[in-house]
């Protein structure tokens, strides 16, 4: 099946700069949306496609660094280019710090922009394989019976069977059917790996 290309949601309310990003985006070969204002954006925007956001700063009603505050709020971590009129320090000191790719100050160069743009993609490619990493863990633990989670915690913690058993009130023979069945579902081979793996399980 061919690979979907990345999209690119433009938020500029310069009609002129709204078609240049459009024929530039779609020349180097992404999907290109545009949109004349943060609000028709959150409206309509589907952004649970792969892609980045290229947004104006300083727009009426809401501006770049709103709309950046805004998808946070609502979950959203799309990467996102700046684009300004002004050589603002202070805004592009916050965009960046909230996460944003790059600042550029308009008008910029063609390379600079889809270099910029190639980053974001980049950067929202690695976030999503990363989120889909955790979510199979967290389905492989939630797979565990009630008691395979307890052995699981405790061998992460370096239990071993004796002091599970006498914990867990249970023969050490049932500790270790439950120990083995443990590392079979959750596909790991040693201990080591194992307290890895809950230690990101407590960081989601």
């Amino acid at each position: 099946m061919a690979k979907t290309a990345p999209t690119v949601f433009v938020v500029e309310d310069d009609p002129s700069v709204l078609r240049a990003l459009e024929r530039l985006l779609r020349a180097a070969g992404y999907v290109a949306e545009m949109y004349t204002s943060p609000g028709g954006f959150l409206e309509r925007a589907p952004t649970e496609r792969p892609g980045c956001a290229v947004v104006d700063l300083r727009m009426p009603l809401m501006d770049g660094l709103e709309l950046q505050q805004e998808l946070a709020r609502r979950g959203c971590p799309l990467p996102i280019v700046f684009l300004t009129g002004h050589d603002d320090v202070s805004s592009a000191a916050r965009a960046m710090k909230a996460g944003a790719v790059a600042f550029l100050t308009k008008p910029c160069d063609d390379t600079d922009l889809l270099a910029a743009v190639e980053r974001a993609v980049a950067r929202d490619g690695e976030a999503r394989a990363a989120r889909g990493e955790q979510r199979a863990l967290r389905t492989r633990f939630e797979a565990l019976t009630p008691r395979e989670r307890e052995v699981c915690l405790r061998v992460a913690r370096g239990l071993v069977n004796e002091q599970m058993a006498g914990e867990l009130g249970a023969e050490e023979r049932t500790i270790r059917g439950h120990r083995n069945r443990v590392m079979e579902k959750l596909g790991v081979a040693s201990v080591v790996e194992l307290a890895r793996l809950v230690d990101r399980l407590q960081g989601l």
